[in-house]
């Protein structure tokens, strides 16, 4: 992460490469992570790993309680991203890079901010690339998960 400095907080609506510069930031809305949550996405994705199942093995292992899953907590990011109210105007992820900086528990909430750190046109000019670097914190403000998404957008 390069700590971009944010200059701009974006209001509600769409943003292409043409709107957008290094500084802009998109606040996400929150969502709270459930036990019923975590059980849905072991049964889509096959991860019955015991911190994330059962309480006591968690806690045994120096957990507060169930681990979310670190896949399902980003992908969760995405989705409130695409939930916000200043929308970027992609049209393919190009890729994450994305540390896991601390636990979510059965029970927090998390929120993210995006900050675009770069903006370019695509080789033949008719789309963009950007990246945004990502902060997902809990109801605690610590860092959950930070780094960054490459996107491609509309002009």
């Amino acid at each position: 992460m390069t700590g971009v400095k944010v200059t701009n907080i974006l209001p509600p609506g769409l943003y292409g490469l043409d709107a957008l510069k290094p500084g802009d930031m998109i606040e996400t809305p929150s969502r709270q992570i459930s036990d019923d949550d975590i059980d849905q996405f072991a049964s889509l994705s096959g991860d019955y790993f015991a911190i994330h199942m059962d309480k006591q093995a968690a806690i045994e292992a120096g957990f507060a309680g169930r681990v979310v899953h670190g896949l399902f907590v980003l992908s969760v990011i995405d989705g409130l991203k695409n939930q916000s109210a200043a929308q970027l105007d992609a049209i393919a992820s190009l890729g994450w890079d994305i540390t896991f900086s601390a636990p979510v528990i059965s029970g927090d909430t998390i929120t993210a901010s995006l900050t675009i750190s770069t903006c370019r046109p695509t080789s033949d000019g008719k789309r963009g690339v950007i990246t945004a670097e990502i902060v997902a914190v809990n109801q605690h403000g610590i860092t959950i998960q930070q780094g960054k998404n490459i996107l491609m957008v509309n002009r």
